[in-house]
């Protein structure tokens, strides 16, 4: 449940969005697992879906994170050469010098792969290359420049409505990319694509936002190796399956799923419960709660946390009894206050055969609290899981 957990918000009565929810599903769980907190992202390392997505899947990222640009690049097939360096580039909106929106209000996948296209003929060349991801997510590869790795960058999403002038690029490096996102402007700003999209009251795409840059990709021991399964993931969104594939996971193509709210989250768990049949274990990656706290839509993000109960828990609930173990947890929080990832421990559930109940009462943040189980490396959670913890 990315991004699931969160800050009490005071304008709700002190609650946090899971306490907000309406979980039947986890709350009968709950009394029958294991319920805690486990520290996903090692102190001092940045609080990203890669670093704590890693932990999550079994494996320390203080000795095999590098960057989740080049995770990414794995994903979507870019092969990552010697003296070439990769970096995700947002499509974002620009307003009155202010970042008005980290992902030009979710553009289409469809546009944004006529914009990179238009980019890659006004700014590419035998060194500079952009590549289409999903919706807002994409990459640049430069050659010749990796020096551009010392930059210091900041991700869109961690400035919702401050000046730009104060986070673009900078230190060792920042040259090159500074000028790619200016360049990028003047290529963007009357597009087909964003004098359609202005037409219809939809946020256009204004600038090419350069940042999460990375060199190779970790090599990685295979899942099947190290802990003896089988494995798959379902996920909308290019990092998880390049994590997936890094580890040589099994990528399920099932249809109807996203990244937002539109996620079809009942497709989704029946897709991961088929395919049990030829693996030992499924990770499910849901990625609407992040999206939606990094918007600030409360609301939202309630819906999606209560949509994955009702449609994507009750199923792993009630599929064979006693056959399933099961893990629940965000791999970071997200607050809504904050708008962005945040290092705290989070809330996990450990349910099914083998596990004994630990006194919690619902999936929450005070009642992981309560329990005063703690899991200090967050990477020792998958060996709890398939019961080697």
């Amino acid at each position: 449940m990315d991004g699931a957990s969160g800050l009490p918000l005071p304008e709700r009565g002190g609650k946090t969005c899971l306490e907000l929810a309406h979980t039947p599903n986890l709350d009968a769980m709950a009394p029958e697992g294991i319920l805690g907190l486990v520290r996903t992202v090692p102190p001092g390392m940045e609080p990203s879906s890669a670093c704590a997505c890693m932990s999550v899947l079994g494996y320390d990222p203080k000795v095999y994170y590098r960057g989740r640009a080049g995770i990414e690049a794995k994903s979507m097939g870019i092969p990552v050469g010697d003296g070439e360096v990769v970096f995700r580039c947002n499509l974002v909106a620009i307003s009155d010098g202010k970042m008005r929106d980290y992902s030009s209000g979710h553009i289409s996948t469809d546009e944004a792969q006529q914009l990179i296209g238009a980019l890659n003929e006004s700014l590419g060349s035998d060194r500079i290359r952009f590549y289409p991801g999903i919706s807002y997510r994409h990459i640049c590869k430069l050659r010749g420049r990796e020096d551009t790795l010392s930059a210091i960058c900041t991700p869109p999403h961690d400035i919702p409505g401050k000046p730009i002038d104060e986070f673009i690029p900078r230190g060792s490096g920042s040259d090159l990319l500074q000028d790619l996102m200016k360049r990028s402007e003047v290529v963007l700003r009357e597009h087909p694509v964003n004098v359609e999209r202005r037409s219809r009251g939809d946020i256009p795409a204004t600038m090419l936002w350069l940042f999460w840059g990375s060199g190779k990709a970790p090599d990685l021991p295979p899942f099947q190796q190290v802990y003896g399964l089988k494995a798959a993931m379902t996920s909308g969104v290019d990092l998880l399956h390049g994590l997936g594939q890094m580890v040589g996971m099994d990528s399920l193509k099932i249809p109807g799923v996203t990244d937002g709210l539109d996620n079809d989250y009942a497709a989704q768990a029946v897709g991961a419960l088929k395919a049990l049949e030829g693996h030992d274990l499924v990770v499910i990656h849901i990625e609407a709660p992040d999206e939606v706290a990094h918007a600030g839509a409360i609301d939202d993000k309630v819906e999606a946390i209560q949509r994955i109960d009702m449609e994507v828990i009750s199923r792993l609930r009630s599929w064979r009894p006693n056959a399933l173990r099961v893990l629940v947890m965000p791999d970071h929080p997200t607050p809504i206050e904050t708008r962005t990832h945040s290092p705290d421990p989070v809330p996990f559930l450990l349910w099914g055969a083998g596990f004994t109940a630990n006194g919690a009462k619902r999936f929450t943040e005070a009642e992981a609290a309560k329990t005063g189980f703690f899991i200090d490396e967050g990477y020792d959670i998958m060996s709890r899981l398939i019961g080697r913890g």
